[in-house]
């Protein structure tokens, strides 16, 4: 499956878009992520894509169908979106969370055997299932976010859209979620997903969509996107990008800052 942003404008006012211009794509078995400053649009991208703001202009398809004459439930058996923050208005148990993914299949009858299956299965493959009876309101911010993503893939999609799931997440949790996104590109999942670090899509070995304030989008691998050069147009900073060898061979980049010296402040 391939999601594709063609020319896209995206933004809240009407008349006045955030972005535009935007085209680049994610398909089966890849990873893409958005990088750029706050407030240039990276949420509102992702809103739009998935049909839950109007475009202001451009196409978004998915295999070549306009999301927007896509009913919701052809949307939500082709992608599913986990939003950066959730608040549950009630106390339920995981299990009940994660089985709220299958509400647009349920419709008022109770869930199957097979309802149930997809469920243990999504939790299994998060590895929440130790969760399943704990009240979804007790549990850790990393916990919460693996949930959330559990609920996702009982819809059964074959995208996956996430708004900066590592968001507020401590560096144990964060590489929890990371390693697990990994893991399901690697079984044939398309993820798209904004982050606000560089080192994620090296991580990811993602693809890259730079957003900036007054310089066009960029798209392309990590490896050629994430530049010092660009980092320092898009945030303002100065970096060093490096490149080392893992204790098993891996050939690991980072995105380092580059700090001024104390006589330079």
């Amino acid at each position: 499956m391939k999601l594709e942003a063609k020319d896209l404008a995206c933004g809240w006012e009407k008349g006045k878009p955030i972005q535009r211009y935007v085209s680049f794509r994610v398909e089966s078995g890849q990873v893409c992520c958005i990088l750029g400053p706050n407030g240039c649009g990276k949420s509102t991208l992702l809103k739009t894509m998935m049909g839950l703001i109007p475009r202001m202009g451009g196409r978004v398809d998915v295999d070549g169908q306009d999301v927007g004459r896509m009913s919701p439930k052809q949307r939500a058996s082709a992608m599913a979106y986990v939003s950066q923050a959730h608040n549950p208005p009630f106390t339920y148990k995981v299990r009940d969370v994660v089985m709220l993914g299958r509400t647009g299949q349920l419709g008022l009858s109770q869930p199957s055997a097979r309802d149930l299956q997809i469920v243990r299965t999504a939790m299994e493959d998060m590895g929440v299932m130790h969760l399943a009876d704990r009240m979804y309101t007790d549990i850790s911010g990393g916990e919460l976010q693996l949930v959330m993503i559990a609920r996702a893939l009982t819809q059964r999609p074959q995208l996956l859209v996430l708004d900066e799931p590592t968001a507020a997440l401590d560096y144990g949790n964060a590489m929890r979620v990371i390693a697990k996104v990994r893991q399901l590109a690697r079984r044939g999942y398309g993820v798209l997903m904004t982050t606000h670090s560089p080192d994620h899509a090296f991580m990811l070995d993602s693809n890259v969509v730079l957003l900036q304030r007054n310089n066009p989008m960029q798209f392309g691998p990590a490896v050629d996107v994430i530049t010092e050069r660009n980092m320092r147009d898009a945030y303002g900073v100065n970096v060093e990008t490096k490149e080392f060898i893992s204790r098993d061979g891996q050939v690991i980049r980072m995105c380092a800052p580059v700090f001024p010296h104390e006589d330079e402040l």
